[in-house]
């Protein structure tokens, strides 16, 4: 099992899905710097109306399943190279 095209897929939909939220975004962004860094401030305010809540949603939530996909099959991979003998590999020729 190839974990190559599932994380390809899982990355271009979360980009869709991230960028088709904040595409359709309208909010306000606060940031305040102060000493000490204590009293440092990020306020992130969004709201996503129209077709970005549910388009936008899906494909984050579809990115997000094939990510987990990808990371079990990079795991069963790796398993699986692990659980392989010496012997079972193929030999190569040797140039002389």
């Amino acid at each position: 099992m190839k974990p190559d095209r599932p994380l390809i897929a899982s990355v271009l939909f979360l980009a869709a899905g991230l960028g088709v939220i904040i595409g359709y975004c309208h909010g306000s962004t606060n940031f305040t710097a102060s000493y000490p860094f204590a009293g440092s401030i990020l306020h992130i305010d969004m709201n996503t109306t129209g077709p970005g809540v549910l388009g936008g949603l899906l494909c984050t939530a579809v990115g997000v399943v094939l990510l987990v996909w990808a990371f079990i099959a990079a795991i069963v991979s790796q398993i699986g190279r692990w659980m392989s003998s010496e012997d079972d590999r193929p030999t190569e020729r040797l140039l002389e």
